[in-house]
């Protein structure tokens, strides 16, 4: 089952196991459970603190941990490989005593949460964004016993995912009723539960101290922003809906300059790895509601609190833009899907449209051709975005066909998934429909910066926060980088180097209003210090 290197690093990790623990297996006969059988005594092989037992669960197959002599609260029904073998060392290593990396005052509200709890996550093995659900829904069941947690991979329980009509992952039930669905970070699955957390952390945010320079925005523009200002011994404080970005949706990244390929994820963990390496003050699970110059400039976030700060730096990025057409909304997740590698496999055999001809749009068609019956691309003007060496691989494969001129008019369903697709030829007029399962939106990026539209900070008409050369914006004080802004190419490394640039641009700022005594706030020490 595992290839020699794997097994080294496996072994490595199993080094930190403190306490014995049982794998126990939910097997029958069939070719998936002797896989399974395999994966578990390779495992039990590498460390004499595990030992493999025969289980009794409901679905087969299945492999539970838990410490030894415990009853298991934590499972994975399938194969937990492909992107879910982190998730599995992770259930080792917890349920051995390894301790979690996660925020001590975190772990302590998870101990604390009274009731009984039993998720229950569908997933795909080629989704990036379901390992951050089953791992921290993982780390709950092992800290508190009214918490359990099974992981449930979709390809091998297709009648269950047929019952319940999961058409994306990773899809969430808490006892037996739908929960969430996409990705959730550790914090905002404890916050939906525990109803108290939300007032409770607004109340602690207001009485943060005032910052020097304030990050709004946790991608890579806003990391590196955060990095910058820190770097100048200035109070940096960077405030996120979560961190990574829109880069956590990414999968495959191969023009990094200097690093020839990683992936989203692990960018961003390597991105928040970095930032707390400067204690900047973090804080996610928050998102900015309005942006004001008092005396400091105020951000005013969704959760009622307020955080102060002498300059802020707007990182807000971007996110998939919408067809906005009927049937979008009412099909989301049963049918509409915007992220072609975790659900694409729900559509196996099946036949899919692509919406969009640029880069993103042609790249879902090709990786979706490999699983699907087939794709059929429309793109609304007359030729193709993409690079010419996508389109030429696009065109080469039998099961995809690619319709230009084609402007989508609405998503057909019967009104429980989708059945089909309606578009308008531009040439001719023409009202067609398309009959498939899935319709994949690729059609751009839309800035998220609603929260600006009634501040005195300039927009072009596509929402763009206008910047100049230093990254400032119409308001004194406030700079801006990265997606949301004006700048021409949407970039990870554009964006790193604009958040540096906003950040020195911020500073210099903090620096010059010392020296003109312009405003009533005291300057922070470094700028004293600079200007003595």
């Amino acid at each position: 089952m595992l290839d020699a290197n794997l097994k080294k690093q496996l072994d490595t990790y199993l080094q930190n196991i403190v306490n014995p623990i049982e794998i126990r297996v939910s097997s029958d006969n069939s070719p998936k459970s002797m896989e399974l059988e395999a994966l578990a005594d390779e495992i039990a092989g590498l460390s004499q603190r595990i030992e493999t037992r025969q289980g009794s669960a409901a679905r087969t197959p299945s492999m539970a941990i838990a410490p030894a002599g415990e009853q298991p609260r934590v499972s994975f029904a399938g194969i937990p490989l492909g992107h879910e073998f982190t998730s599995l060392v992770l259930a080792l290593l917890q349920a051995g005593g390894h301790p979690s990396k996660a925020e001590p005052q975190l772990l302590e509200q998870i101990r604390q949460l009274g009731g009984k709890y039993h998720f229950e996550t569908y997933i795909s093995l080629s989704c990036q964004n379901c390992p951050d659900v089953v791992q921290a829904l993982n780390l709950m069941a092992t800290l508190n016993p009214n918490i359990t947690h099974e992981m449930i991979d979709g390809a091998l329980f297709q009648d269950e995912v047929e019952q319940r009509n999961i058409m994306a992952v990773p899809s969430v039930y808490l006892n037996g009723e739908h929960f969430g669905q996409g990705r959730m970070t550790l914090q905002e699955i404890v916050d939906k539960i525990d109803t108290g957390a939300a007032e409770r952390k607004a109340a602690e945010l207001n009485e943060r101290e005032p910052y020097d320079v304030l990050v709004v925005g946790g991608g890579p523009a806003g990391a590196a922003a955060a990095i910058y200002a820190a770097r100048k011994g200035i109070r940096t404080g960077l405030v996120a809906e979560r961190f990574g970005g829109q880069v956590m949706d990414t999968v495959g990244i191969e023009n990094f300059i200097s690093v020839p390929y990683t992936e989203g994820p692990k960018l961003s963990a390597g991105l928040e790895q970095h930032v707390k390496e400067y204690g900047v003050d973090i804080i996610t699970e928050q998102r900015a509601a309005a942006i004001q110059r008092n005396k400091l400039l105020e951000l005013e976030l969704q959760s009622g609190a307020t955080l102060a700060s002498r300059s802020v730096v707007l990182a807000t990025g971007a996110r998939w833009r919408e067809l906005g057409v009927p049937g979008e909304a009412q099909y989301r997740n049963k049918g509409v899907a915007y992220c072609p590698h975790c659900d694409g496999p729900f559509f196996k055999g099946k036949h899919v449209a692509v919406i969009g001809g640029g880069n993103s749009g042609i790249e879902a068609a090709i990786d979706l051709a490999g699983i699907v019956k087939h794709v059929t691309v429309l793109e609304f003007a007359d030729t193709l975005r993409a690079d010419d060496v996508l389109v030429r691989k696009a065109r080469s494969m039998e099961n995809v066909d690619i319709i230009t001129n084609a402007q989508t008019t609405e998503i057909l369903g019967d009104g429980s998934r989708v059945n089909g697709l309606r578009y308008t030829d531009r040439v001719s007029g023409d009202s067609r429909d398309v009959e498939l399962a899935g319709v994949f939106v690729q059609i751009g990026l839309v800035p998220n910066t609603e929260f600006l539209r009634e501040s005195d900070i300039a927009l072009n008409p596509m929402g763009e926060i206008q910047i100049d050369e230093r990254g400032a914006t119409s308001i004194p004080g406030v700079f801006a980088a990265g997606d949301a802004t004006t700048v021409p190419y949407k970039q990870i490394v554009i964006s790193m180097g604009a958040g540096a640039t906003a950040a020195l641009g911020a500073f210099d700022y903090l620096i010059r209003a010392s020296v003109d005594g312009e405003g009533s706030e005291p300057a922070p020490q470094q700028a004293l210090a600079v200007s003595a």
